[in-house]
C-alpha cells in the first residue's frame, strides 16, 4: 500500500448555500462538467472520523483561524471498508493541500481501540506521523462526520466542485465502520458548496458558482459536528 501525497496547495472556496442555490448549482454544473466517476448516481455518501486532543487543538484552530493548521481523519466512501485512507489536510495561508495513506479495515479498527504499537514501524510516513502525534500531542479519534457529497469535476485548471448535504454527527462515537454506528443530524446544518481549482480557476466555472448575496466562508464540517460536545 502506498503512500498518495498532493504536495501542491490548492484553492479553496467555501459557500453556505440554500437547498434552491444547490438546485440551481446542480443544473449548472450537468451542464458544464462531468460527475466524479466514483459517484453512485451521482452521490456518495462520506463517513470520516476525525482525531483532536483533549485541548480540542484542531477544533479550536479551526474556529480561531490559525494562519497554519492541521487535521488528521480517516475516511471511506458508500460504506466501503476495502478502501480506507488516513488523510492530513494543512492550510498555509488560506491554501489547502492533503496527504493520504492507505489504510486495512484492520488497521483502522487497531487505531480506533487504541492499538497503535503497530504504526511506527508501518513504512508508511503519514501513518507514523499520526502515531507520533497521539503519543506525544494526545491526538485521538474524536468523532465520527457523515454527509452525503455530490462531487463535479472539469478538467482546466484541475477544478473540483462539491455540493455537501444531510451533515451528521456521531457525537462521540468512534465506531465508524459499524455501519449500525447511529449518527444524528448536527444541528441546523447547512448546505455547502465547495470550489477548489489549482493555479487557476476558469471563467466558466467562476460564473457557474455565482450566487446572489452569497459570500466566501470558513465552515467546518468538524466543528459543525462539535456542537454537542
Amino acid at each position: 500500500m502506498g503512500e498518495k501525497d498532493k504536495k501542491h496547495y490548492r484553492h479553496e472556496w467555501k459557500h453556505e448555500i440554500t437547498y434552491a442555490d444547490l438546485i440551481t448549482i446542480r443544473m449548472r454544473m450537468r451542464n458544464i462538467a462531468i460527475p466524479d466517476p466514483h459517484t453512485v448516481d451521482g452521490r456518495y455518501l462520506i463517513r470520516s472520523l476525525y482525531f483532536d486532543n483533549d485541548k480540542d487543538k484542531a477544533l479550536r484552530e479551526k474556529v480561531d483561524g490559525v494562519n497554519r493548521r492541521e487535521k488528521f481523519r480517516i475516511r471511506y466512501y458508500n460504506l466501503d471498508t476495502s478502501v480506507i485512507h488516513l488523510e492530513k489536510k494543512s492550510k498555509v495561508n488560506g491554501l489547502g493541500t492533503k496527504y493520504s495513506a492507505d489504510l486495512t479495515a484492520e488497521e483502522a479498527q487497531k487505531i480506533v481501540d487504541g492499538d497503535t504499537g503497530w504504526m511506527l514501524g508501518s513504512g508508511r510516513p503519514l501513518i507514523e506521523e499520526l502515531y507520533c502525534k497521539m503519543r506525544y500531542q494526545g491526538m485521538k479519534p474524536v468523532t465520527i462526520v457523515d454527509y452525503t457529497r455530490e462531487p463535479f469535476i472539469f478538467g482546466p485548471g484541475n477544478v473540483r466542485v462539491t455540493l455537501d448535504y444531510d451533515i451528521r454527527t456521531g457525537l462521540k462515537s468512534t465506531d465508524f465502520l459499524n455501519p449500525e454506528c447511529v449518527t444524528i443530524p448536527a444541528g441546523d446544518a447547512p448546505i455547502i458548496l465547495e470550489v477548489k481549482w489549482d493555479a487557476f480557476l476558469p471563467d466558466i466555472i467562476r460564473d457557474a458558482v455565482q450566487l446572489k448575496g452569497c459570500r466566501v466562508g470558513a465552515f467546518s464540517k468538524y466543528g459543525q459536528c462539535r456542537i454537542y460536545g
